[in-house]
């Protein structure tokens, strides 16, 4: 069994290149897109400025310096990030259908890989947090901003949102793959877990996105300053819809084209082991 692991092991890793690549390399990479739509949130969130404006700034950076924007520090923490997280979730698999004597291209909805890559995912995407928000926060001398740390609030919000994330992008899509209204039509040219797996991630920013908008709140205004709870509600009413879309912008990428070929690539892998 631990010769079998360790080749499977191997192969799972193989299959963490492609969907990585999707993150390193771009063909498409979410890296670029990602940091993007995070970049913009951030702005918008600190009203340094709108969605709109930051979006055009960081394309216009994209298209003349692309160079510089993809070994920035934004891009490499989103490229980091995302390979963990991809590594950490078919390592579990692997090991999960090893050790059940199943098929090697099996993946695992249970608990173990939930909590394994929410772990990891979690770490990664909170300092992840810290830094975006102290580089695209409201710059020092604006409402009398300075340099501080991110709120435990902030913290405790952004680790439910993560959860949220993770447990769309990586445990959902099985689950409710066989529950959608599809025919078998369609399904010979997409199949049914490639299509939840771009709606779970997608749809779960609808939910978790107003508690990213508190969080990014709760460093901007910190609690103690005079910022009513009502105020507070009003400002992510405000941002939820625009900012859902620009999450959406950079998760499906990440974890919806992300999944489905990291999905393939491993399974392909997989299947060469046992033959």
């Amino acid at each position: 069994m631990t010769r079998e692991l360790g080749r499977n092991g191997l192969a799972g890793s193989i299959g963490d290149n492609p969907a990585s690549s999707n993150v390193i390399l771009p063909r498409p990479p979410p890296a670029p897109t990602a940091v993007i739509p995070i970049n913009a949130i951030i702005e918008n969130a600190s009203n340094r400025c709108s969605l709109r404006a930051s979006i055009r700034t960081s394309l216009k950076s994209l298209l003349t310096q692309p160079h510089l924007f993809l070994i920035s520090k934004p891009a490499l923490l989103i490229s980091t990030l995302y390979f963990s997280t991809y590594a950490t979730a078919n390592t579990i698999d692997t090991i999960s259908s090893t050790v059940s004597n199943t098929p090697a291209q099996t993946t695992t909805t249970g608990p173990a890989k939930f909590l394994a890559t929410t772990s990891v995912n979690m770490s990664l995407c909170l300092y992840k947090d810290s830094q975006f928000a102290r580089m695209f926060g409201p710059p020092p001398g604006i409402a009398g901003t300075v340099a501080r740390t991110i709120p435990r609030a902030s913290y405790a919000l952004f680790a439910v949102r993560d959860s949220m994330t993770i447990f769309a992008s990586f445990n959902l899509p099985p689950l409710i793959a066989p529950l959608l209204p599809i025919s078998e039509e369609v399904e010979k040219s997409v199949s049914r877990v490639s299509v939840a797996q771009f709606l779970a991630p997608a749809g779960i920013q609808l939910f978790s996105t107003p508690l990213h908008l508190w969080g990014l709140d709760l460093y901007n205004r910190p609690m103690g300053n005079g910022t009513r709870w009502r105020t507070r509600v009003a400002k992510v009413g405000r941002d939820w819809f625009g900012s859902s879309l620009a999450r959406m912008g950079r998760i499906v990428p990440a974890f919806g084209v992300g999944g489905v070929v990291n999905s393939g690539v491993r399974r392909k892998m997989m299947g060469m082991q046992e033959v």
